[in-house]
């Protein structure tokens, strides 16, 4: 099974934060943006502050930040 399933959205923000380099860039209701500058340009991405993600919910997520899900679920 998947680590991915049933994350946090403060836990798979803090990951973002720590070891991918993202910042908080605002938040509206329950999501938050993040974004960071590469040598690409900006690359931002959305995440929910539920209590549980679902798995295409976090996959969206890691599609838009360009994250590899089997790179981010080393640190999970």
């Amino acid at each position: 099974m998947s680590k991915l399933k049933g994350l946090s959205g403060e836990k798979v923000v803090r990951i973002l934060c720590n070891h991918f380099g993202f910042k908080i860039s605002g938040r509206k209701g329950s999501h938050v943006r993040l974004s960071k500058e590469t040598e690409q340009g900006k690359i931002g991405t959305v995440v929910p502050l539920h209590k549980s993600l679902k798995k295409g919910t976090l996959l969206g997520a890691l599609k838009l930040a360009r994250i590899d899900p089997k790179e981010f679920e080393k640190y999970v």
